[in-house]
């Protein structure tokens, strides 16, 4: 019975790594149909969304049947409630990867990315999927050390994400308001995605430690008279 308990709370984390591994897909080639003005691939993405929807009402059934079932404590409930939070934190993400591609497809067959700003999309649409692979490993590693490492890689993200703003602000910008709100809009839609990745992995962070990330990361004290 305890076995069958245990192996209930692996499936569940192999489910997570299923969900961010098909998140980290969906952003990769909705990035693609915007850029390329790929309607084909959009759809695909689109409806691809619901295989991830439905993995998380899975899980979620899974971990409260659990809860009711096993009435775990300690680590085994962290475990359970992490799980739930985290396999929202990946919905949310298979969502934003979908707007990606709604916006690719409401554009189409123009592009709603102006080519001076191809190169930087492009490389926010690689770090995100980079992001996701990444909390996919902290799921399955449990790697506190690469979780933390999680939100220094993300400011990389915010640095792009100001990037994007500065060809806003610029006066030379040539492309109407109709693009700047969708760059706007895009630029929210990978700056989020990254936020999520890190919120998986902050999650781990707790599952493993009991701690908060955020209390981890605390510079110590100077020590006085030092």
């Amino acid at each position: 019975m305890r076995d069958a308990y245990h192996e209930e709370l692996d499936s569940i984390g192999e489910g997570l790594v299923e969900m961010a591994r098909l998140v980290g897909s969906a952003i990769g080639r909705a990035t693609t149909a915007m850029l390329d003005a790929d309607l084909k691939l959009a759809e695909a993405v689109i409806a691809a969304d619901q295989k991830i929807d439905d993995l998380q009402h899975d899980l979620e059934a899974r971990a409260i049947a659990l809860l009711a079932r096993q009435q775990p404590v300690a680590t085994d409930l962290r475990i359970v409630v992490t799980s739930l939070r985290m396999s929202a934190d990946l919905e949310r993400s298979g969502d934003l990867a979908q707007h990606v591609a709604k916006l690719a497809r409401l554009r189409f067959p123009n592009r709603a990315v102006p080519g001076d700003l191809h190169a930087t999309i492009l490389e926010m649409g690689q770090l995100a999927q980079r992001l996701m692979a990444k909390a996919a490993e902290v799921i399955i590693t449990k790697d506190i050390d690469l979780a933390l490492q999680l939100e220094q890689d993300d400011d990389e993200m915010d640095l792009l994400h100001r990037t994007l703003f500065q060809h806003l602000m610029d006066d030379r910008w040539k492309h109407g308001i109709e693009t700047a709100v969708d760059v706007t809009l895009l630029g929210r839609y990978y700056e989020r995605f990254a936020d999520h990745a890190v919120s998986v992995a902050k999650r781990v962070v707790y599952l493993v430690t009991g701690e908060h990330a955020d209390e981890l990361q605390q510079p110590e004290a100077p020590v006085e008279g030092a």
